[in-house]
């Protein structure tokens, strides 16, 4: 067995960031930035008032003046002429600040009779112009690589940019084995289940950006194996779910071998998660997980996540511990790094009391793994521990 830390390396290893491809800026939402985006204008292209009121010259602004109106500037009507001594242009939050003005006297600051404006005698001493390129100029850049949320997408817009160079999705197919799975919704025989890892991972990986495929299950013979492999060529990583044990009836790792499966390794020092096995096959990165739920769905968070990560541009890094004060004592840890299904809330973790791999029920109502390594001593409530989040 190798430690966690080492499969990691070896599954970075397997995969390697993807090309860019052009897609509509509504569409790139959640898609991650492939190159540095540059700013096709200035923002704001003008002077602009920030609020409602009225432009003058500001050495002009003193309690009690009096100026003439001579015009109206609106967002994206301005006023075409020039501000003179004494004069004044009624301006709307947005409009250009027009020529000869450099002042913006707020209309609560303001008396007006006809054409005529007073100002009163505490004015607000804001000049309530934003400058021309106060938040970015033409040429300004939004850095690569990063996942795009609804801020840079408003940010690219203002820019100008209609397409925006992402990161082809990762496509990364599933396979499911075993006799024992059906689908849900089907009727399960006595001694059957229902297929539930396929469904949660692919709702993991599309979440981080992945495209995913699910495979029918692929029953334990060799000839249902062969084929399901073969329908996964042409994916950018295949994960196989259950089968890579040692049982009479787990055939992953044979049936892989027979087609020249090239093993990085197999086994991890990983609770849950033990039978893990990678490789190259089929020209593919091959990852497969362990068939009980929870392994699978945990697995998903320590090894397929952060290869995603990398497929995607981001970097080769494990997933992002924090630091939490557990609030009960743990018994000294065994000779796996054990990820304990944990409830995490205002910096205090709590693991779940029942850490069984197939309490799918447990792993529902937890937000953390408290990561717990390999021969850690015994730790008293109150000790700071590490945890990585779950969505």
């Amino acid at each position: 067995m190798i430690t966690v830390t080492d499969a990691l390396e070896k599954i970075f290893a397997l995969v390697s960031p993807l090309p860019e491809e052009h897609v509509p800026l509504a569409e790139a939402a959640g898609r991650v930035l492939a190159r540095d985006a540059v700013s096709s204008r200035t923002q704001p292209p003008f002077a602009a008032s920030a609020m409602d009121g009225y432009a003058v010259k500001g050495i002009e602004a003193e309690p009690d003046a009096i100026f003439k109106v001579i015009g109206e500037a609106a967002a994206g009507a301005g006023f075409a002429g020039r501000v003179g001594p004494g004069q004044a242009v009624r301006i709307f939050t947005g409009a250009p600040v027009p020529e000869g003005a450099d002042r913006v006297i707020i209309q609560e600051d303001v008396s007006r009779r006809d054409d005529l404006i007073t100002l009163h005698r505490n004015l607000d001493q804001n000049t309530y112009i934003r400058p021309a390129g106060d938040d970015f100029s033409q040429g300004d850049r939004l850095g690569a690589p990063r996942t795009l949320r609804s801020a840079d997408i408003a940010l690219l817009a203002a820019m100008n940019l209609p397409e925006i160079p992402v990161i082809r999705r990762p496509v990364v197919t599933l396979l499911a084995t075993g006799d024992e799975l059906v689908m849900p919704g089907e009727t399960p025989g006595p001694d059957q289940i229902i297929a539930s890892n396929s469904f949660g991972l692919k709702a993991l990986l599309e979440q981080h950006g992945a495209e995913v495929r699910m495979l029918p299950i692929a029953r334990d013979t060799q000839s249902s194996l062969e084929t399901a492999f073969r329908l996964a060529e042409g994916a950018d990583l295949v994960v196989t779910i259950g089968g890579a044990s040692v049982g009479d009836h787990d055939l992953v790792g044979k049936v892989a071998g027979d087609l020249g499966l090239d093993r990085a390794f197999y086994k991890v020092k990983i609770r849950p998660g033990k039978p893990l096995i990678a490789g190259r096959l089929l020209g593919m990165p091959m990852i497969g997980l362990p068939g009980n739920p929870v392994s699978s769905m945990v697995c998903g968070h320590i090894f397929l996540l952060p290869a995603l990560r990398k497929m995607l541009g981001l970097g080769a890094a494990p997933a992002e511990r924090h630091t939490a004060r557990l609030t009960v004592d743990l018994p000294k840890n065994g000779g796996r790094e054990h990820y304990m299904r944990a409830q995490w809330k205002a910096g205090k973790i709590t693991p779940c009391k029942r850490q069984d791999s197939a309490l799918l029920s447990v792993l529902a109502d937890a937000n953390a793994l408290l990561v717990r390594p390999v021969d850690a001593p015994a730790c008293k409530a109150g000790e700071m521990v590490e945890f990585i989040p779950i969505g």
